[in-house]
């Protein structure tokens, strides 16, 4: 019965949707996997609206050597589990790429099951630099940067910038949100700011005002929030309800409109780390003005799930195949030009983009301060 249950689990929890025929004669099988439902849904419709332009213009181009590439979607949401049954999904379906995850916690377990198959993981998203310290295989890339880097860019800003506030950090217990954290700590730290408090919650609660209540008492100005935009959302609006005007800084994940959407005004002067804004890169114009021409922004992660998509396309062509072994001599030896920019890939996976920004939230949008301009009052 155990053995019967975890098969429906695992069947149950894998949603998979293609946009091709599925013919493997003529198309080759690809596909995109985040969090497609769940609160953290809002960065899968970004991987999908990048997959999905990227495999239309891909197909529109003659697709990949002579063959149609054949998407489909796998939904992980986020949850550790469902992204390892989804992962064998993909195996067994014979896909030749995944785009994805969207999680570290996702990421991570699921790249063992990658590692071991005919298939490429390339992450668009998940920053936890275990994915490819500890990689699973050669076969395990990402297009996105790590934690370390972003933890070293905010580190830096508390302290030279907000060196003179109470700091506190809060994270949220998951792969990705503890490691920013910790990462950010560091290098405060190392900075030469000690912060007041740290405390961790449970993602996923609603009521935060035990904590608030901390920070209230504690006389916080600053709160660094290793974690995603949904739980960030509401402890700025709790923060709010209590009197408290604390600033509060977080990495990535706070780099989607649904942050705004939860936080309303209580959001203004929320402060964020994240890539230079490919939006703005000369290189990705055209596909930007197609995409607000189909009424999608893409913001976030959209550019770098296409971008994704053009590296193996790119190392597809180099190889002459779309087989494991081929691609990866490809991804390992060749610059990529793409919609975020030129990249290579080092010796561990990663891709040597520009250094992370420091970004702002005001009226409803995010700015980066580049130069940092002054920090918000508080």
């Amino acid at each position: 019965m155990q053995r019967i249950a975890g098969l429906l689990i695992a069947l149950t929890a894998v949603i998979l949707t293609g946009c091709g025929g599925g013919d493997g004669d003529t198309t080759t099988p690809i596909a995109i996997v985040g969090p497609i439902t769940g609160q953290y849904a809002s960065f899968g419709a970004q991987m999908k609206n990048g997959g999905d332009m990227a495999v239309a213009d891909i197909n529109a181009a003659g697709g990949v050597l002579g063959k149609k590439l054949d998407l489909s979607t796998g939904d992980d949401a986020c949850d550790p589990k469902q992204a390892v049954a989804v992962a064998n999904q993909m195996t067994g379906a014979g896909v030749k790429l995944v785009a994805g995850h969207y999680c570290s916690g996702s990421s991570i377990p699921a790249s063992k099951v990658y590692a071991e198959s005919d298939m490429v993981q390339i992450s668009p998203a998940s920053t936890n630099p275990t994915l490819t310290d500890d990689r699973a295989g050669p076969n395990i890339y990402r297009v996105c940067g790590r934690d370390d880097q972003q933890g070293g860019v905010a580190g830096k800003y508390l302290a030279s910038h907000l060196g003179d506030k109470k700091i506190a950090f809060v994270q949220d217990k998951t792969a990705y949100g503890k490691g920013l954290a910790d990462e950010t700590k560091k290098a405060m730290n190392a900075a030469g700011k000690q912060e007041e408090m740290y405390e961790a919650i449970t993602a996923g609660e609603k009521d935060y005002s035990a904590l608030v209540s901390k920070l209230k008492q504690a006389n916080i100005d600053v709160v660094y929030f290793g974690g995603y935009h949904t739980e960030a959302g509401l402890i700025i609006r709790q923060m709010r309800d209590q009197g408290l005007q604390t600033i509060l800084m977080g990495g990535d994940a706070l780099i989607t409109q649904e942050f705004w959407s939860i936080t309303g005004d209580a959001g203004e002067g929320t402060l964020m780390t994240f890539s230079p804004d490919p939006r703005k890169n000369p290189a990705a114009a055209e596909v930007v003005k197609r995409f607000k021409d189909k009424g999608i922004e893409p913001e976030g992660y959209v550019l770098y799930t296409y971008a994704a998509l053009q590296a193996w396309k790119q190392a597809a062509e180099k190889a002459k195949s779309v087989e494991r072994d081929e691609i990866v001599k490809a991804l390992n030896d060749t610059e990529f030009d793409t919609v975020i920019g030129k990249f290579k890939f080092n010796e561990k996976g990663d891709p040597n983009l520009p250094p992370y920004a420091v970004y702002r939230w005001s009226k409803g949008t995010y700015e980066q301060i580049d130069p940092p301009a002054s920090p918000p009052a508080g």
